[in-house]
């Protein structure tokens, strides 16, 4: 192992040998379980593909719906006992859990009135969430050349049991690089108290590196408008402007943390942490699990996991780093390069670590040399997680319902690496046991992080009901799968 990752790797054990002195707690509350049941038995029915492989004997899992491929979010509507899954076009459908003879759901909106009448650019689908009064929130970007305009759109339902939908929230249009960088607003989530809505927006960038948008956007890296999360009221009745300025966010409370490259998919444990798994860059430097706080920054763009972005050294040489793979994108484009121009970090600033990954799994990492390394191998934490894994898909066991070394888990999936060299490329099921660590009044979660079911097509969403994890595929058939766990 180089020196900077022993140093990386020795800073982290330092954290949780010291907290193992303080009080520790973990994430399982004291709530008796709810009463729960499996997966209702369906008709057989089997993938046209290769089926993932479950890794235990107590995790059982079968094919439980085949909506078709390009599907992006599902939602548990827990009075209705159905799951809710939304397309890239705004279009939403529901399956009931009930039901032993579905194989898609039925179409309960139509992108006409879910993303609001048809406009030019068309404001494409790419979040969903539903609130504990089973009001449904979408977000979706329109983009018009070097600019994009995003919304979140609520549907409340009616005593007639139809949606009504509403913008809640608009960005004022801000500066895009338009390229495959352009993450947008997406990953949303509803405080347990329906008081806040949590939205984030990727980045606009790789790393930080200059993109003009064809000259467009001048000298524009980041904007106040995206590598953040973002909280407005629920119940907003008037529509909740954000606009592409950073002290007006925060002076109207509208900023909650910074530093975040793509929270893609967040999520509420069950005592009320907050937490998303957040994407990498086009290098292999690690992906990682956030614990969201308020006014926290999170490194993007100085910071992967613990590890420095290497653009902030003024000799920054790309042929010299052993991280960068020509399978990627910003390496093919060379978007790694000397910048001496390169931002300096916020004066005043502490960046906030990422969940440390005790293993046994997703914590390869690779070394300054070149060799690819497994932190838990070598009994030290990784700040973060694999590299290019993209979790997504974040669940956790709220109720209890699990048992065992499972119970009041979290659990995510991994998209998979679309390149590179690293053993580790995900396309599974990881279950993670977080145990929150004390150190000299600041907080962060350990987590010990086990993979459970490998094979997975492009997996991405998750929600977990009573013992059932359903599992979207984006590829493939675009399948759901039963993942019924102890």
């Amino acid at each position: 192992m180089m020196q900077k990752n022993l140093v990386v790797l020795a800073v982290a054990s330092i954290l949780l040998t010291a907290g193992c002195n303080a009080a520790a707690s973990t994430l399982t509350t004291a709530t008796a379980p709810a009463a729960t049941t499996a997966a209702p038995t369906r008709n057989p029915r089997r993938s046209t593909g290769p089926e993932p492989t479950v890794l235990r004997d107590d995790i059982k899992l079968s094919l439980f719906a085949t909506p078709g491929g390009g599907y992006i979010r599902m939602a548990y509507d827990k009075p209705a006992n159905s799951i809710i899954y939304l397309s890239s076009n705004g279009e939403l459908f529901e399956l009931d859990l009930a039901a032993t003879d579905q194989t898609q759901g039925k179409r309960i909106g139509i992108s006409r009135d879910v993303l609001g009448n048809p406009t030019s650019p068309a404001c494409n689908a790419t979040g969903l969430a539903i609130g504990p009064d089973r009001a449904l929130y979408v977000t979706c970007n329109a983009k018009d050349g070097p600019e994009s305009t995003a919304r979140v759109r609520k549907g409340t339902l009616g005593t007639d049991g139809k949606r009504s939908w509403t913008t809640l929230m608009q960005t004022e249009p801000f500066p895009i690089g338009q390229t495959q960088f352009d993450h947008d607003f997406n990953g949303l989530a509803v405080s347990p108290d329906n008081k806040w809505l949590y939205i984030n927006s990727g980045s606009r960038t790789d790393h930080g590196e200059l993109q003009e948008s064809k000259g467009a956007n001048k000298g524009v890296r980041e904007t106040a408008l995206t590598s953040s999360v973002f909280r407005i009221p629920a119940d907003s009745t008037r529509t909740v402007i954000l606009p592409n300025d950073v002290a007006t966010l925060k002076a109207a409370g509208y900023l909650f943390a910074q530093g975040t490259r793509n929270c893609y998919d967040l999520a509420f444990a069950a005592n009320g942490d907050l937490f998303c798994g957040d994407n990498g860059p086009d290098a292999d430097y690690p992906d990682e699990i956030n614990w969201l706080r308020q006014g926290h920054h999170y490194g993007f763009p100085w910071k992967f996991g613990a590890e420095d972005n290497p653009q902030v050294k003024v000799d920054y040489d790309p042929a010299d780093d052993l991280h960068l793979n020509d399978d990627f994108f910003a390496v093919i484009n060379k978007l790694y390069r000397n910048d001496p121009n390169f931002p300096k970090p916020p004066a005043g600033v502490t960046f906030t670590l990422p969940v440390l990954n005790m293993g046994p799994d997703a914590d390869a990492y690779r070394n300054d040399d070149g060799s690819e390394d497994d932190a838990s191998a070598e009994k030290a934490p990784l700040a973060g997680i694999t590299p290019h894994r993209s979790p997504l898909g974040l669940s956790f066991d709220t109720a209890n319902a699990l048992s065992g070394d499972l119970k009041g888990d979290g659990f995510f999936v991994s998209w998979g690496a679309a390149g590179g060299t690293l053993s580790d490329k995900g396309n599974d099921l990881i279950s993670m046991k977080l145990t929150k660590q004390k150190v000299d009044g600041d907080e962060n979660y350990a987590a010990t992080m086990t993979q459970l079911v490998t094979g997975f097509s492009q997996p991405i969403d998750t929600v977990l009901v009573g013992k059932t994890l359903y599992v979207l595929e984006h590829g493939g058939q675009g399948n759901i799968w039963a993942v019924v766990l102890p």
